[in-house]
């Protein structure tokens, strides 16, 4: 950059110490083009070479170092191609999966290449900058909005837990919605929508989308195609509005909700959130949504909240009709009375095993039908494997075989009132084999009543001594005094004619007697 050369009188320490004091640079152009002194005389006190002193004078400012010409890699000249063949062919491989410039010199050596690492890693930054992808700034008009899922941890009831996150932003407001899952999968995609759009109060016209498995089942040809799949469909016909799939691998054209999953897992999931359950995760997360409305974002005209106002205007309106978030899956009950829904076991009364069962899943709970008819109902489970079991379910094949009633895997866990086993104790010790029966009759009678109109009938019985399943059964009719039933004939008025004649007790008492035939 500097010339080395320094004339008689100067050192070099000084010419250079001129390309790195800017107040010396504008005093030496002053000197010379403005009062006049000679440059030979400038050059006699600085030692400065001639060309320097031109650079300075022609110069408002140091330019800095400039390359005129790309320097020339000798060595690694005759393998430029292969090296740019290995990056292009790396483009479409996985991050994880790609060379490293270490690696595209270890493979150079093995070709003949005698030149060191240093030149290579310059090489393949060069080559790398020179491919990288410009994009395009885009608007984003009111009434559209964008759609990701995200992951973080949470303390839940004491235990770390990793949960999904719906993540649905306006990005003309930059208003957000979060809400937590157990996984991401068809449910929990269209729950989120479901309660997205309440929460804005209307439905995009347009939602743009990464290429999830679970709207995108294939894509066809370089990208631009897609084949979806039947849930996605479902959401988008009831909704009505229309979709916008990114092309493979270029996450940018969504670069809000990219932006946005970041800023909820650091805003919303730090620290760690600590929670009972799902219930009160999800109201947080829904309070600080509505919370992050006051921010204003720079180059935004007003806050969240105000822009929203623009994007609510511009929203479809709600369907009359709620969009049923539920998975409907057609199988067979088993021996067993169960019933498999996405790897679990779910029960269903004992006398619909081995019959056809519709099985309808949703975020919460899972719904089984058998002709048309609801035959059980269970809270989802989200761990593989498990099973569901409702002890009501198992009664009635009980009732047949009450030996099996201690060694019941469904009713284990089963906790009821104290009374239940006193009553249990009295029947076994009045009827002997047939007490453990009775009391399975008694059981059944929560097929019909609540536990606790329940409990309170056993317990009424124990005070009486009138202990079998019919006595109880008594006790959970209403008590209603006759002396104060009345037959209202409004809307009969037929009725009115029907004459009633007063019983002659006379006669009873002959029949009794024998004397009426």
């Amino acid at each position: 950059m500097c010339d080395k050369a320094v004339e008689k009188g100067g050192t070099q320490e000084q010419s250079e110490r001129v390309y790195a004091d800017m107040e010396q640079w504008s005093e030496l152009r002053r000197r010379v083009l403005v009062e006049g002194v000679s440059r030979r005389q400038v050059m006699r006190e600085t030692g400065m070479h001639w060309k320097t002193l031109a650079k300075i004078l022609s110069h408002s400012e140091p330019p800095g170092y400039r390359l005129e010409k790309a320097r020339e890699r000798p060595k690694l000249g005759p393998y430029l191609s292969r090296v740019e063949a290995i990056l292009k062919e790396d483009a479409g491989m996985p991050r994880k999966q790609r060379h490293t410039a270490k690696r595209i010199w270890q493979r150079l050596r093995e070709w003949g290449y005698s030149g060191g690492y240093t030149a290579v890693k310059e090489l393949v930054r060069e080559m790398g900058t020179r491919t990288q992808e410009v994009f395009v700034p885009l608007v984003h008009p009111p009434g559209e909005a964008q759609v990701d899922f995200g992951h973080a941890l949470v303390k839940l009831n004491g235990k770390l837990a990793k949960v999904a996150f719906f993540v649905m932003a306006l990005p003309y407001s930059d208003a957000v919605f979060v809400m937590a899952f157990e996984r991401e999968c068809t449910e929990t995609f269209w729950e989120g929508h479901v309660r997205a759009f309440e929460f804005f109060g209307g439905v995009p016209k347009r939602i743009t989308y990464d290429n999830t498995s679970i709207a995108v089942s294939k894509i066809i040809g370089l990208g631009r195609e897609r084949r979806l799949t039947r849930g996605f469909l479902q959401l988008q016909s009831h909704y009505l509005f229309t979709h916008h799939f990114c092309r493979p691998a270029r996450g940018n054209e969504k670069g809000v909700v990219e932006g946005l999953v970041k800023f909820t897992r650091l805003n919303f999931f730090v620290p760690v959130p600590q929670v009972r359950d799902m219930d009160e995760l999800n109201g947080r997360l829904r309070q600080q949504s509505i919370e992050d409305r006051d921010r204003r974002l720079r180059g935004k005209p007003g806050s969240k909240a105000v822009l929203l106002q623009e994007d609510q205007v511009a929203l479809l309106p709600l369907p009359k009709s709620t969009f049923a978030a539920q998975r409907q899956v057609s199988t067979t009950a088993s021996s067993l009375s169960l019933v498999r829904f996405d790897s679990n076991d779910y029960s269903v009364p004992v006398r619909w095993a081995h019959h056809p069962i519709v099985v309808k899943g949703g975020y919460r709970e899972v719904v089984l039908y058998a002709q048309g008819d609801e035959v059980g109902r269970h809270r989802r489970i989200w761990v593989d494997e498990a099973v569901s079991f409702e002890p009501l379910h198992y009664l009635a094949l009980l009732e047949r075989k009450p030996g099996a009633l201690d060694h019941a895997r469904p009713l284990q866990g089963w906790t009821l009132p104290e009374c239940f086993a006193v009553l249990r104790r009295r029947l076994e010790g009045q009827l002997e084999g047939c007490g453990t029966r009775e009391y399975i009759r008694v059981l059944r009678l929560l097929e019909h009543h609540p536990i606790r109109r329940l409990r309170k009938a056993v317990e009424r019985s124990l005070e009486v001594g009138a202990i079998s399943r019919d006595a109880i059964a008594q006790f959970l009719f209403p008590e209603v005094d006759w002396r104060h039933m009345s037959f209202d004939l409004a809307g009969h008025p037929h009725l009115r004619h029907v004459q009633v004649m007063a019983p002659v007790l006379g006669e009873y008492r002959r029949l009794l007697a024998g004397g009426v035939r």
